[in-house]
């Protein structure tokens, strides 16, 4: 429940729409709803204006299903989604609750209607498309709609400089990149707009899984550059949320 349903229900008791103990009924569901599993966060809209996300590994499929459903019992919540899913995750969810939208290893339900915002989505490799993917989904389901660009690394830099009209119309710019990372800094030495870096696994020995890319991002010259966690296009997406006006 985020702060304009809680607005309407106030407003229906208000007019008599609804009871109060119809209301209470509903409030009684706020912070959490408690599985014995898990402790669904019906309250996250309201305290911090994103919706509470699903993150699928180590989950049971029986697990994704019924915290999707829980999610979704609150029927003025946001967007739903489960991330990182398997085959056998998303089959039992959508088995649940039908009417997901499958973005890769993202279901989406319940998205928002389109909002203002223009956010490009750069990736330094074609091996960096699966975050890239979350990323999108996650935005997508919250009413932007990101514009991707697939490999344009630094190791042919003239692949970037044919983005430079889009990143010039930018309001807000997610950097994808795994090897050295390198490609955050020189986006954020050319564009205004923020700049979100994700450090990718995407690499050789040196590259330690992602962090040598973690690293080089935290130690960019370009300054204000934002960094979230290796592989992390979800947390990406949320940063660009907060920092974009609804």
């Amino acid at each position: 429940m985020d702060e304009p349903a809680v607005r309407r229900l106030l407003d229906d008791v208000r007019s008599g729409a609804v009871s109060a103990d119809d209301a209470v009924a509903r409030l009684r569901r706020l912070p959490y709803a408690d599985l014995g599993f898990a402790k669904v966060d019906h309250h996250r809209s309201l305290r911090q204006g994103l919706p509470e996300a699903v993150y699928a590994p180590s989950k049971s499929a029986a697990q994704c299903a019924a915290i999707v459903a829980e999610l979704l019992a609150e029927e003025d919540g946001g967007p739903i989604l489960l991330t990182r899913a398997n085959e056998a995750q998303v089959a039992a969810a959508l088995e649940r609750s039908p009417g997901g939208l499958r973005s890769g290893s993202t279901v989406a339900w319940r998205s928002r209607m389109p909002r203002p915002g223009r956010v490009v989505i750069l990736t330094a490799g074609t091996s960096d498309l699966p975050v890239a993917e979350e990323c999108a989904a996650t935005l997508t389901a919250h009413g932007l709609k990101p514009v991707l660009d697939a490999d344009v690394g630094v190791a042919g830099v003239h692949r970037l400089l044919a983005t430079v009209d889009e990143l010039a119309g930018a309001d807000a710019i997610v950097v994808i990149a795994g090897m050295e990372g390198a490609l955050a800094s020189l986006v954020g030495g050319i564009t205004p707009a923020p700049v979100v870096a994700v450090p990718t696994s995407t690499g050789y020995g040196a590259a330690f899984e992602g962090l040598t890319a973690l690293l080089a991002m935290l130690s960019s010259c370009a300054a204000g550059l934002t960094v979230v966690g290796i592989d992390n296009g979800f947390g990406a997406a949320c940063a660009v949320l907060r920092i974009l006006p609804a």
